[in-house]
């Protein structure tokens, strides 16, 4: 049988919700895991994040399938509700929404007894500078005030749009952002990704929303997880299901992109862009082998890639890490010219999921 494997270690999720807790120890915690998980598998995460306080989600779907799968702490919708007849099943569900225009409002106010009643709050989003969602500071304070009014229960949010760089915008969004809170206390507040929860321990206010750092990933690009204390989530191989010896001269894979300038041994392994491994690699790649590295040869294809096995003395089955806890999903993306998120998102189905 192929073997492509995505390992997910509970113990170092355990561990990064961990370090969440030192790092901001009067704040709760509301665990992102939207995009299943970062592309973890909700499920296989969810038992380790129990003593989140709260989780986060993208759409009403995520969110009930955390209900489904039998959790009850608070939910939140970081991008509201998308139509009027959702916000009875997020009441019904005690799910908490995020309101950032004039419709939300409208939607909310118009189920303001029952969402009241169950005792859930109000994110209200502020558009601070990142221009995506939010209502602009000239528009929250009303907001706020007539929700306050009406009885709700509000928190102040804003997402940063440079918190992992020093970039003049930040400044100016705090500075927003304090005067929200001043001008409407009290008034609770979350405006911390992961990387603003190293960055500003003095905006960690009542909420903070760890997203990256829980899986091990790093939100910067200048420190890696080791740097920031934290342990990768996902390990994820393959196999070796051939081995070839080239001369000199000969070519790899498609578009023979690789000439060897010496003989070599090949060894293929069983994974691919059908599996979610990236194919374009503007930096030379690397994969892992008993904690040694090793070069990808040529174009990785859907299937399959070809590695250096030269002098490495490898048997068929052999496990490649292609990420890991020695190859770092970060490394692969820097490689690959993108972020880490945005490899551990895009996994496909294909590969065997196992918790360790």
């Amino acid at each position: 049988m192929r073997q492509a494997t995505v390992y997910i270690d509970s113990t170092a999720l355990q561990y990064n919700l961990n370090r969440v807790k030192q790092l901001a120890p009067t704040a709760k915690i509301v665990s992102m895991v939207k995009a299943n998980a970062y592309g973890h598998g909700v499920k296989d995460c969810l038992a380790a994040l129990k003593d989140s306080d709260a989780f986060g989600v993208a759409c009403l779907q995520e969110a009930l399938e955390i209900r489904e799968l039998g959790y009850q702490q608070p939910i939140t919708l970081i991008e509201g509700i998308f139509s009027a007849d959702e916000m009875q099943i997020v009441i019904n569900q005690n799910i908490e929404v995020v309101v950032h225009h004039q419709a939300q409002l409208d939607w909310l106010l118009a189920h303001k007894d029952a969402y009241i009643t169950k005792g859930l709050k109000v994110w209200v989003k502020l558009n601070s500078g990142m221009n995506r969602l939010g209502f602009k500071i000239d528009v929250i304070k009303q907001v706020i005030n007539q929700l306050k009014a009406e009885g709700f229960t509000c928190v102040l949010a804003m997402h940063f749009a440079n918190a992992d760089a020093d970039h003049p915008l930040n400044e100016e969004q705090v500075q927003q952002f304090l005067e929200v809170k001043n001008d409407c206390a009290p008034l609770m507040g979350s405006c911390c990704n992961s990387a603003a929860i190293y960055k500003y321990p003095e905006l960690h206010f009542d909420f903070v929303r760890p997203g990256i750092m829980l899986y091990g990933a790093t939100p910067f690009a200048d420190k890696t997880i080791h740097d920031l204390d934290l342990k990768p989530v996902m390990t994820f191989t393959a196999e070796v299901i051939a081995l070839n010896h080239i001369k000199a001269g000969e070519h790899v894979g498609y578009g023979s992109t690789f000439t060897a300038d010496q003989d070599m041994t090949l060894a293929i392994v069983s994974i691919g862009y059908g599996d979610g491994y990236p194919r374009a690699f503007p930096k030379q790649n690397y994969v892992a082998i008993n904690g040694q590295q090793t070069r990808v040869i040529g174009r990785v294809a859907m299937d399959m890639i070809a590695i250096d096995a030269t002098d490495l003395n490898l048997q068929l089955g052999t496990e490649v890490e292609l990420w890991g806890k020695t190859r770092l999903v970060d490394d692969v993306a820097e490689a690959n010219g993108t972020i880490g998120y945005e490899l551990l998102c895009r996994m496909s189905a294909r590969p065997v999921r196992k918790l360790v």
